[in-house]
């Protein structure tokens, strides 16, 4: 079970815990205002961005939410593809990564390696050869004592916490299938072409709409449904699959991009068990996040009511969590700045690394139709970050996967 958040009150505290903020939209600014609320004594000081209105916006929502807090001197605001360099090399203790998920193994990396404590957003990367870096800057941040925390907030709400925890004590017996939906609609629907304006560079286009992009968001099922993965995860306690199968497409065409608007993933695991994740992002539909896990004793459902229902096979209640709920989003920053402020380390990095990997590991499989195992997910070649990278460069879209004719590298 997950205690009381430890955030230090009643104790005169001179040093101020410094906070930089990479990536300053909405989940950006939230951020940066949990970190804000999550010890008396943090800061706000650094910010970068590729738009100085968008800084402006978030700061003046920070200022408003988090008063005085907020320092950043117009010095401090930082443009452009490399600016999280500079918010990193400035004196700041943590940083927050919050930019699409693209480019983050590249600014986890340089962070790690600068001494910085981290807070980054889910996912951690967009494919294998970015996890790979990933599973390198958590191993050194390990060797320099340094916090890395991540945006799976499932992980920190207590009553989800104290749900997996009931399963993995046995209640409902041995999981034999979880079934979970991510219904929704789109995030940020691709614009016509028609709007791009004159001298923005592909990348920059691109970046703009990065939702649309495999190389900037993953697709759907590896930015969105995610958090679904990581509780499939959670459930398995974090040992991965032995393959898995899937279909996907896009149902409703648009202009540009080249995500898929639907992935149904099928996780076989090694005693059998089976794993499905139906995610779906298209205008107009059914909409659910759900969760259900059938037992041999019982089933669980999460996300059909404000509790999880955990019962057996008649329908008899099981369990009931009883308490107040947490903010799971508030939390991870409370666990966070609790250790950075006490001087200890925390680190989630090998399973924010294991569950990104295992949506990679579903995307690939409804991109190429192919049954993908665990090993080969782990060491395929597929790296979709522009290299050479040129922010005024061109950069051509790639064609969407069509399954059965993508081949798996």
């Amino acid at each position: 079970m997950i205690a009381a958040p430890a955030i230090i009150r009643a104790q005169t505290v001179t040093n101020a815990i410094k906070v930089g903020l990479v990536g300053a939209g909405g989940r950006g600014t939230g951020a940066a205002s949990q970190a804000l609320k999550a010890d008396d004594y943090s800061e706000l000081t650094a910010v970068a961005d590729v738009s100085l209105d968008q800084i402006n916006s978030s700061l003046g929502r920070l200022a408003r939410i988090n008063g005085g807090k907020v320092k950043v001197a117009d010095g401090n605001k930082y443009l452009g593809f490399e600016a999280y360099r500079q918010v990193i090399d400035s004196d700041i203790d943590v940083v927050l990564l919050a930019t699409p998920p693209g480019f983050r193994p590249v600014q986890l990396r340089y962070a790690v390696e600068k001494g910085k404590h981290v807070f980054t957003e889910k996912p951690m990367a967009v494919c294998p050869a970015g996890i790979r870096s990933v599973i390198e800057s958590v191993k050194m941040a390990r060797e320099k004592n340094k916090c890395i925390v991540d945006g799976f907030m499932w992980r920190y709400a207590n009553h989800i916490v104290q749900t997996f925890e009931q399963i993995h004590n046995g209640i409902i017996g041995d999981v034999l299938s979880y079934y979970a939906t991510y219904y929704t609609g789109p995030v940020k629907p691709m614009p016509a072409a028609s709007t791009r304006p004159a001298g923005m560079s592909d990348v920059e286009w691109q970046t703009k709409n990065w939702y649309n992009f495999v190389w900037t968001c993953g697709d759907g099922y590896v930015e969105q449904a995610v958090h679904s993965v990581d509780k499939v995860a959670w459930c398995f306690k974090d040992q991965p699959p032995v393959s898995c199968v899937a279909h996907g497409g896009r149902q409703i065409p648009q202009e540009g991009g080249n995500i898929f608007d639907h992935i149904e993933v099928n996780y076989l695991y090694p005693n059998g068990a089976r794993a499905f994740i139906a995610h779906r992002q298209i205008p107009g539909i059914y909409n659910e996040n759900a969760d259900y896990i059938l037992g041999t004793q019982g089933r669980v459902t999460i996300g059909r009511g404000p509790l999880p229902i955990v019962e057996d096979h008649k329908g008899k209640i099981l369990w009931q969590f009883e308490g107040t709920k947490n903010d799971g989003y508030q939390y991870e920053h409370d666990i966070l700045f609790s250790a950075i402020r006490k001087g200890e380390v925390v680190n989630k990095g090998d399973r924010m690394v294991s569950s990104t990997l295992l949506a990679i590991h579903g995307r690939q499989a409804a991109y190429t139709g192919a049954q993908l195992t665990w090993e080969q997910i782990q060491n395929s070649s597929l790296s979709t970050f522009p290299d050479p990278f040129d922010p005024k460069g061109s950069l051509p879209e790639v064609p969407t996967a069509k399954p059965g004719i993508t081949k798996f590298v």
